[in-house]
């Protein structure tokens, strides 16, 4: 029964059982139990009041780091506070046991200090309520100013230790993101510059060129087939050139073998050859000019013919300068052959290019896939950094919130009181029959269902009732009557 709370049936329970002592009691105990009460050692409580603040900065805009509840914090902070390392300075600067201090061992006076410190939570008024809103420091001692030192001092350690263990945390936070993010930051470089080492190896056969290299290859198509046009053309021109040039080179040197003179007859015909050869390659042979420069020719012949067959006089041997048909045509071959040479460099320039971006697009497939690879590594990588850096941001906030003592922390409410009465004894419980009371506290018996459910924590399914036999009743107890309870495990508990 002290472990879980009584309620009124409990009570009126109670006074069934024990009504009897209590009206003897009521009768001859005052005097007796005031009596006692004065003989017993007084005993006096000093209480303080502790409430969490909450952070003066919203959850929601700077994410706490310590996310534990204040119901594990406290529990962790009671068994800090009560160790021996903060309980025995407290115990040599307050004197506090100045005649058990050399007899008894300093563990056991640590222990006894601890039984006579209790620490309480507050219950939250609503089931929603996330957390603990405060607890209360609760000393009893022999002495109330003791007791009020005592309360002050552990009150004290309560809220300096706990903003202590924020700043710990948070900064132990703090730095081993910062390490983490170091490791991160080192990881992301690398993979940086393994994929720069890899675009410069690859550059243009990156997946995101592909396209480009396509539409770059059919442009260099393209330029290749007007290379091959032009320098078709351009061999046809020489041909030509070469030709004409040799006709007119034999003209003249059978001009000059024959004495008459290369500038009249003979360069009026090769002129005229000229001219026919350029009409003909522009226009077809019933072309007016066309048969009027045959006809010019054919005149021509004849008149050469019939110098021919006139004797020739001989003259002095000198050396007559090419003529300016000859000499053009020269010129026309040289250009032939300079336009050539220019258009076979053009077309093997455009084929090798044509090469290399046929190899990029072929070697495109190969380098996505390791591209794609590299690429998620990055990626990967720098997702993990960019987590790493928030959260340190965060937790740098937070800690800086923590030093500000801007986050949840405890604020003391009510300091440690002067009790000016004693807490134990209460003459006026002990005559109001706390003899009966103190039996039932001493009581380990289990009376009903909800005994059963507080102990075992399971469900009662039924109860079994107390069957007393026909032949007569047995005399029951003064402790009470038998009873057995039947829970979900078969327990049968028995007064």
């Amino acid at each position: 029964m002290t472990r879980r709370e009584l309620t009124p049936a409990d009570y009126i329970a109670m006074l069934k059982r024990r009504w009897v002592l209590i009206v003897v009691l009521g009768l001859i105990g005052p005097p007796l139990a005031y009596g006692v009460a004065r003989i017993l050692p007084a005993k006096y409580k000093s209480q303080t009041l502790v409430l969490v603040q909450p952070p003066t900065i919203s959850s929601k805009i700077v994410e706490p780091v310590d996310t534990v509840n204040l119901s594990q914090r406290l529990a962790s902070l009671q068994q800090q506070i009560l160790s021996r390392t903060r309980l025995e300075p407290i115990i040599r600067r307050l004197d506090l046991f100045p005649k058990d201090l050399h007899r008894v061992s300093m563990d056991e006076l640590v222990a006894r200090l601890q039984k006579d410190i209790e620490v309480t939570p507050i219950q939250p008024m609503t089931d929603t309520t996330r957390d603990l809103p405060g607890f209360f420091v609760n000393v009893t001692m022999d002495n109330p100013h003791t007791a009020q030192a005592v309360c002050s001092d552990v009150t004290n350690l309560f809220i300096a230790e706990s903003l202590k263990v924020q700043n710990q945390r948070s900064a132990q936070t703090t730095d081993f993101l910062s390490q983490q993010l170091a490791g991160a930051k080192a990881s992301l470089d690398a993979q940086d510059a393994k994929l720069a080492a890899f675009k410069m190896r690859n550059i243009g056969s990156l997946p995101d060129q592909e396209q480009t290299n396509l539409n770059v290859l059919t442009s260099l198509t393209t330029q290749l087939d007007a290379a091959t046009q032009a320098l078709s053309r351009a061999e046809q021109d020489k041909t030509f050139a070469e030709s004409m040039l040799n006709q007119q080179l034999a003209a003249w040197q059978a001009s000059s073998q024959a004495g008459g003179d290369p500038s009249t007859l003979q360069q009026q015909l090769v002129a005229l050859q000229l001219k026919l050869a350029n009409l003909q390659s522009q226009y077809t042979d019933q072309y007016p000019d066309v048969i009027k420069t045959k006809a010019d020719i054919t005149a021509l012949k004849k008149r050469i013919a019939a110098s021919e067959s006139t004797p020739v006089v001989p003259k002095s041997t000198k050396i007559v300068a090419e003529p300016q048909q000859i000499t053009q045509l020269r010129a026309q071959v040289h250009a032939a052959t300079q336009t050539v040479a220019e258009k076979t460099k053009e077309q093997e320039r455009i084929k090798q290019q044509i090469a290399m971006y046929q190899n990029r697009v072929q070697a495109s497939p190969v380098v996505e896939e390791q591209y794609k690879e590299l690429t998620r590594g990055y990626q990967t990588a720098l997702d993990a950094y960019s987590d790493l850096l928030k959260k340190r941001d965060a937790s740098l906030m937070a800690q800086t919130l923590t030093e500000q003592q801007e986050g949840e922390q405890f604020t003391l409410l009510d300091p440690a009181n002067l009790p000016d009465r004693p807490s134990f004894p209460r003459p006026k419980l002990f005559a109001a029959g706390g003899l009966a009371f103190l039996l039932e506290m001493q009581d380990t018996s289990i009376r009903n269902e909800r005994d059963v459910e507080f102990i075992l924590h399971l469900p009662v399914l039924a109860m079994i009732p107390e069957v007393e036999p026909d032949s007569g009743r047995v005399e029951r107890a003064s402790t009470g009557k038998k009873a057995s309870v039947d829970s979900g495990l078969g327990l049968h508990a028995r007064a």
